[in-house]
């Protein structure tokens, strides 16, 4: 290392830690505060009235959010009424994808950046799907529900410990269902796996990993428009992991998170951040604003998490390194365990051999614990895409529980406590990895709260 590249990197670590130890004190407190204040009746297993058909508004139709309007218009019982986009070309191109295939043209918005408050104010919209960049999604799902309609949001729910208690302070307050669509959880290997450990088959639960590996450097040559334009930033401006749900929500609900345990709290650390920088100087002009930029965010990141039931989860996110993908779905007790990515199996009681070897056979597994979600609509998921079916089925599920009066799978508090591991990682990551408590936004009603069931059996 350079004694100029030596200088920076300790200057730039300094007021890391020192902007760490800053904001512990102050999302500690808040924390404290919070979990006294209460300005509403909890959310857990709140049930609104059945809507028959269930008016759609969508804000934000890039990338995510087209293919959003696309599974959506295939679900019987929905009406798409509104889309907002700042960006002119993918908004007529998903009214132009709705009339092109039957569907009435919804109204338009995206004169501004705020176009969207215009929309809110309609009287004629349920619900709200918000596929923005990051920045957007607590203000965008605060505002929709205070607007009397209930938010569903991309991952991830928000960035800071502030805007969680915020979302689920506001949810609490005007009883609307905020829920961050997690679509992993509806992926069938995650589904079949949620059926065993509620069976019994993996025994008394102990440890869980989750993973978001995934390389995305590629991402990082879209400057005006797609993800890489705002994503690219986050690896400049936060150590830690900037995506924990995508495995940590299957893994949570295994655990039964929020619904008899809960995160209590986490320690992280990084490795060096590289790979961005050496993709930058390969793949741009030594003068281009990718090269400009100081990366912060370790290449691999790892956080441990310790639940108050005693229980172990690794989570881990690297979206820079060439590796195959990986969301690493591991769940591990007493009996055995399951590893996905590539699937396997190893039980002391209930295999087809020795714990000792794992059985990588799937099939057999599958039709004998495929969930029954899955059973009764994962032909139709598959025909319709996102993600292998999972997005398709978790729209449907979401649907299906507006129409018919019951619950949400997922919750505010499921959002809020997969989502921010992020900032409280990069928090301990600031501070030598030191142990960061991971606040109870149920506010002790983790309790008594009921762990998801088996729907469909």
């Amino acid at each position: 290392m350079t004694q100029i590249n030596r200088r920076h990197f300790l200057k730039a670590a300094g007021a890391a830690a020192a902007a760490g130890m800053v904001s512990g004190c102050v999302q500690t407190q808040h924390s404290m505060n919070q979990s006294q204040r209460k300005q509403g009746n909890s959310v857990i297993g709140l049930v609104v009235p059945k809507m028959d058909v269930v008016r759609v508004a969508f804000i934000g139709v890039g990338q995510r959010g087209y293919g959003h309007v696309k599974r959506m218009s295939y679900i019987e019982g929905t009406e798409i009424v509104a889309i907002c986009d700042t960006h002119s070309e993918v908004l007529e191109r998903s009214a132009k994808f709705l009339t092109d295939n039957g569907k009435s043209k919804p109204a338009l918005y995206g004169s501004s950046e705020l176009a969207y408050k215009e929309m809110l104010s309609r009287e004629d919209i349920d619900i709200v799907i918000i596929s923005t960049p990051w920045k957007w999604h607590a203000p965008m799902a605060i505002d929709t529900m205070t607007s009397g309609k209930h938010a569903f949001v991309e991952v991830p729910l928000a960035l800071t410990v502030e805007e969680m208690w915020q979302i689920v302070d506001t949810a609490e307050r005007t009883q609307k269902n905020c829920m961050m669509m997690e679509n992993v959880n509806y992926g069938r290997d995650e589904l079949m796996v949620l059926n065993m450990v509620r069976q019994g088959v993996f025994g008394e639960l102990l440890h869980g990993e989750a993973a978001y590996i995934h390389e995305l450097r590629w991402q990082m040559k879209e400057i005006e428009h797609k993800t890489g334009s705002w994503r690219t930033e986050w690896h400049t401006r936060r150590d830690g992991n900037l995506y924990p749900t995508h495995g940590l929500g299957p893994v949570s609900h295994y655990m039964n998170i929020n619904r008899g345990d809960r995160f209590d709290y986490l320690t992280s650390m990084s490795s060096p951040a590289l790979g961005r920088a050496a993709y930058a100087r390969r793949e741009f002009d030594a003068d281009h604003q990718r090269n400009a930029l100081n990366y912060i965010c370790g290449d691999m990141n790892t956080t441990m998490i310790k639940t108050v039931k005693g229980r172990s989860i690794v989570v881990q996110h690297d979206t820079t390194t060439p590796r195959p993908y990986s969301r690493h779905n591991l769940i591990q007790g007493t009996n055995g365990v399951f590893a996905g990515f590539p699937n396997r199996i190893a039980l002391e009681s209930g295999g087809r051999g020795s714990f000792h070897d794992w059985d990588e056979d799937m099939s057999y597994w599958y039709k004998k614990y495929d969930h029954p979600l899955w059973v009764k609509m994962g032909t139709e998921a598959e025909r319709n895409g996102g993600h292998g079916g999972m997005d398709f089925l978790m729209f449907w599920r979401m649907i299906y529980c507006l129409r018919n009066g019951e619950p949400l799978d997922q919750d505010v508090y499921d959002g809020a406590a997969w989502s921010v591991i992020s900032p409280l990682s990069a928090q301990s990551v600031a501070n030598r990895s030191e142990s960061i408590e991971i606040p109870d936004f149920t506010r002790g009603e983790w309790r008594t709260a009921e762990p998801l069931g088996i729907v469909g059996s």
